[in-house]
């Protein structure tokens, strides 16, 4: 699952039945620098926190009953590694970059 940015598209979701993979891809030349997007926060160049209600939202249509459950999976399965943020309400995320 890929929460995926650029300029020219917005936020997206690609990869919505990937649920063992999870990361944050810049498109675009942004170089190092943490671009201001709504349901993102950049804990560093290499991290970002996404608000759980984002990812179902991005999803749409595919966001099933049993898309919204594996979801669920994913989630408790990130809070036993430390990867949810109960302050902000969110799932870390690895950052890449892509020109």
């Amino acid at each position: 699952m890929i929460v995926e940015y650029s300029n020219r598209d917005g936020l997206r979701l690609t990869d919505p039945e990937d649920f063992r993979k999870f990361k944050v891809l810049l498109k675009g030349a942004f170089g190092t620098t943490r671009p201001y997007i709504d349901g993102l926060i950049f804990v560093d160049d290499d991290n970002a926190l996404v608000g759980l209600e984002v990812v179902p939202a991005l999803a749409g249509t595919a966001a099933s009953v049993q898309w919204r459950s594996r979801f669920d999976e994913m989630v408790a399965a990130a809070s036993k590694h430390g990867w949810i943020d109960a302050d902000s309400n969110a799932i870390r995320a690895h950052v890449e970059r892509q020109d």
